[in-house]
């Protein structure tokens, strides 16, 4: 395996501390940082995952176990393929220490894999964990088959967790639990559309049934099919795992062709204000998953600050609403903060991998601890599981745009504002 940028490397710096938890830094020459590669959706459908990149990544290069450290950052253009082509660039031309990946496993899983392949350690949240680690296996359709990796670790939550809180929601207004389900042909709406191991089987044996019309095309712009299908099964409630765009042309095409349930939660797609907004009161009562907020009970590892502070922080550097990935984002530096503290040679993989395995820290998002709990024997070593609440959208008066939390019941100590509403 390259031994990257040993020849950097120096046993004369140990002196040199990083700010975590009283650990001294891994042994490097004077002068020289430790490199993170970092891939995400900086254009493209998925670039609302991005938004809060330069802000958390200026923050974090601020901080004083920052400044040991080289961000390198590169587009994925929002496809899969490229998302593979700049992971090889960073470990191979760049010669990157450690590889940080997020958003959507449209993202993070050829990364994971690029980086499986080349004995590059790899840190990645924000996609549920079921399509990472399932999406990754060389027979998906075989779980005899699957195996742990060595060198890719993930954090997030599941399928089984949204399934959860969904129903945790939907519990809260009486409907005839007819739901319609919008999955695209992607490596999300594949896995949540599953009929063995997505979310199907978890609604049927709360009482409620799933129309699934099959899977589309993520950038369609005619959902009638699937319009046609919910309003066949009478369906009372839309669930799904859409991407902005598609969720906003079959909002306002469900409205045109009279199509009006009491309850619409999707993943992915009005994660963000921006998008909320744009459907005007259409968007009001929406509900989705919620993995951050402003009200979580977390702080920061690197900085000391509150989940509640972050939001406004970043509110008040950018005059832009803050968003669940900003939280998730900061969360990714802490951790790569934390493990490369706690190895003697960072240029060595073996040893990185190790660190990672063995983490066990208090983050902006949570504990983060690869140690197996609440998760089958497959995925226990290289997935770790994060708190999701269940949430909905309010309008304001000046058309603006509150997330307030509405079910906790998977979550005791996130805090709700309020009740599961029906769409007007």
């Amino acid at each position: 395996m390259i031994n990257r940028r040993k020849f950097l490397r120096s046993s004369a710096a140990s002196g040199l501390t990083l700010a975590v938890s009283g650990l001294a830094a891994p042994a490097i020459a004077q002068g020289a940082k430790i490199k993170l590669g970092y891939v995400s959706p900086q254009s493209g459908p998925l670039a609302g995952f991005a938004e809060s990149d330069e802000y958390n990544i200026k923050a974090f290069l601020a901080t004083e176990a920052g400044k040991n450290f080289e961000v390198i950052v590169k587009d994925s253009q929002s496809n899969p393929n490229r998302a593979a082509e700049v992971a090889k660039e960073l470990i191979v031309s760049d010669e990157i220490d450690l590889m940080l990946v997020a958003s959507t496993p449209e993202n993070t899983n050829p990364v994971a894999t690029t980086c499986e392949a080349e004995g590059m350690p790899v840190i990645s949240t924000m996609a549920p964990w079921q399509p990472w680690f399932i999406g990754q296996q060389g027979n998906p359709g075989d779980p005899a088959s699957w195996k742990p990796f060595d060198f890719a670790f993930h954090y997030f939550w599941g399928l089984e967790d949204v399934i959860a809180v969904f129903l945790n929601m939907w519990n809260q207004v009486p409907t005839n639990k007819m739901v319609g389900g919008l999955f695209p042909n992607d490596g999300d709406g594949n896995a949540w559309g599953d009929p063995n191991v997505g979310v199907g089987p978890g609604f049927a044996a709360a009482g409620y049934s799933l129309t699934d019309p099959g899977r589309y095309q993520n950038l369609t712009d005619d959902f009638t099919a699937q319009i046609n299908a919910f309003k066949a099964a009478n369906a009372e409630i839309v669930t799904g795992v859409v991407i902005p765009p598609d969720f906003t042309t079959f909002r306002n095409q469900a409205i045109q062709q009279g199509f009006s349930p009491k309850i619409i939660t999707v993943a992915k797609a009005i994660l963000f204000p921006q998008s909320v907004e744009a459907l005007g009161e259409a968007g009001h009562n929406l509900s989705s998953e919620v993995w951050w907020s402003n009200t979580h009970p977390f702080k920061s590892s690197l900085t000391g600050v509150s989940a509640g502070d972050l939001a406004a922080d970043f509110t008040a550097q950018t005059s832009r609403p803050w968003t669940q990935p900003i939280g998730f984002i900061h969360s990714l530096f802490e951790v790569a903060t934390d493990v490369m503290g706690r190895v003697s040679d960072v240029t060595d993989a073996e040893g990185v991998a190790a660190a990672i395995a063995a983490t066990s820290m208090d983050t902006m998002v949570g504990k983060v601890a690869w140690d197996g709990a609440n998760l089958p024997p497959f995925a226990a070593a290289n997935v770790c599981k994060t708190q999701l609440v269940g949430g909905q959208w309010r309008r304001n008066a000046d058309g603006t745009f509150n997330l307030v939390v509405v079910d906790n019941q998977t979550a005791p100590n996130i805090p709700t504002g309020g009740v599961m509403e029906a769409l007007a």
